[in-house]
């Protein structure tokens, strides 16, 4: 076993799918950038991550997304591999610069006409389309205008979501709005070290609100055009707990959780953004008009819960703003991934429970979980035994908390493929399915072959 590992093989859990229920969603996850490729094909304009990935230094070995896994072009067979492992439904992302090259303006018919394509073979198969409108790539063209700081993006969004919904909604009926707000404006706006690398509050603060006004508004502009579709939002949320039951990193640990977990969710459930917990945050009021309390909120059908690891915190007198300094799993001498982040399933199910304690949640579907580990491709066969025992102790937890009463009526292994994980590149492989992206030559892990037995009922 690795430094990182999981601890010990575990056996077969002694429960199965049929545990869940029969109302209960299984699928995989993708999103655009990370496996379509086919950057420049047709008339598809650049997006935010086409150009940071141009350049030097912003992501490990300057890897991009210009090919990715080709997903483009080879969705029809990636289908069918997901036929044979008896995935009934499938998430991924559509491309706003694929179907509107500047982002406004003039539409693509070569990308309407591919994710039409892509949509009815889904449907051929009998795999149920799950569409997020935006997982992170933005209209270069829209960036330069001034991006998610802009609040002429509250249009601009608009626009794209109504296009969608014309477009595929007589097809697709479960979609979500964002992909987890917290990630792409902190990382993007804030810290710098995601697309479009921009740096400080001043990008961050306006960036925040304006994301919070398009949850809403995608979300209402969906209903308006499709009412009886499932519409919901992703929010990336991580179990978070205090280094030492002191009440200094108690308190720094409930600021963490008001930054990564609440922030955008409590606004679309109607309770404003926490910032009695983030006094720092106040400053985003500059950027609230009169009307947008009214604006913020949307009873969404489902809350997408993405969750991967959880967080422990401490009391840092020198960290700005917070005051709270996270202490890594290598420190904690516990288990981690291959992205370093602890394995903890137990944190699935504390946030199960802490989310369904909102009243204004109506169901929650794990729309992302899972965990990079460095998988070898030896002899035609991915031994990932790592992953199946990660994916079956974090299964076992969300039937802890579903059985408790949770009200979560689906889950997503993040990922179906190996693919580009943005400023990490292609090294953390999160797939039920390896790459190789020299060939492009696809191989299901012994993950994928547990999770088809899973859902076959095969492993009970």
């Amino acid at each position: 076993m690795t430094e990182n590992s999981t601890a010990q093989v575990q056996d077969q859990p002694v429960w199965s799918r049929l545990d869940f229920g029969d109302n209960f969603d299984w699928g995989v996850a993708t999103a655009a950038y990370q496996i379509e490729g086919a950057h420049d094909i047709a008339d598809k304009g650049a997006s935010i991550w086409d150009v940071f990935t141009n350049k030097k230094g912003k992501v490990k070995q300057n890897h991009h997304g210009q090919i990715a896994c080709d997903f483009f072009n080879r969705y029809p067979d990636d289908l069918m591999l997901m036929r044979e492992l008896a995935i009934p439904n499938f998430r991924f992302s559509l491309s706003w610069s694929r179907l509107i090259p500047n982002g406004t303006g003039k539409i693509s018919q070569h990308g309407i006409d591919y994710y039409n394509r892509l949509i009815d073979h889904c449907l051929e198969l009998g795999i149920t389309p799950w569409v997020t409108l935006y997982h992170w790539d933005l209209p270069q063209e829209l960036e330069k205008r001034g991006g998610w700081p802009n609040r002429d993006i509250v249009s601009w969004f608009s626009e794209y979501a109504a296009l969608c919904a014309n477009s595929f909604g007589d097809r697709v009926n479960h979609w979500m709005v964002l992909n987890e707000p917290m990630v792409f404006t902190g990382a993007g706006y804030f810290l710098g070290v995601h697309a479009p690398g921009r740096r400080g509050f001043g990008s961050f603060i306006p960036a925040v609100h304006h994301t919070a006004l398009c949850q809403a508004e995608g979300g209402r502009i969906l209903k308006s055009i499709l009412p009886h579709a499932e519409v919901g939002t992703t929010i990336s949320c991580s179990h978070v707990e205090p280094l030492q039951q002191c009440d200094k990193d108690i308190k720094a640990a409930h600021r963490v959780d008001a930054l990564l977990n609440r922030l955008f969710l409590e606004p679309a459930l109607g309770l404003g953004y926490p910032l009695d917990d983030l006094k720092f945050m106040r400053r985003i009021e500059k950027y609230i008009k009169p009307d947008d309390e009214a604006l913020l909120p949307f009873d969404f059908d489902f809350i997408g819960i993405q969750n991967y690891t959880r967080e422990v915190v401490k009391y840092s007198f020198w960290t700005p703003f917070l005051q709270a300094n996270l202490v890594p799993a290598k420190k904690r001498n516990v288990p981690y991934t291959l992205m370093n982040w602890e394995v903890y399933p137990e944190g699935i199910y504390h946030l199960l429970h802490k989310f369904s304690r909102y009243k204004n949640i109506r169901k929650l579907i794990i729309t992302e979980n899972g965990a990079a580990f460095p998988d070898e491709l030896k002899d035609g066969q991915v031994n990932d035994q790592e992953r199946l025992n990660y994916l079956q102790r974090y299964l076992q937890q969300v039937l802890r908390a579903k059985q408790e009463g949770a009200n979560v009526q689906g889950y997503f292994v993040w990922s179906f493929l190996d693919n580009f994980e943005w400023a990490e590149g292609y090294d953390p492989r999160f797939g039920l399915v390896h790459v190789d992206y020299e060939t492009q030559q696809r191989t299901i892990k012994e993950s994928g072959l547990w999770y088809r037995d899973f859902l076959m009922c095969r492993s009970k």
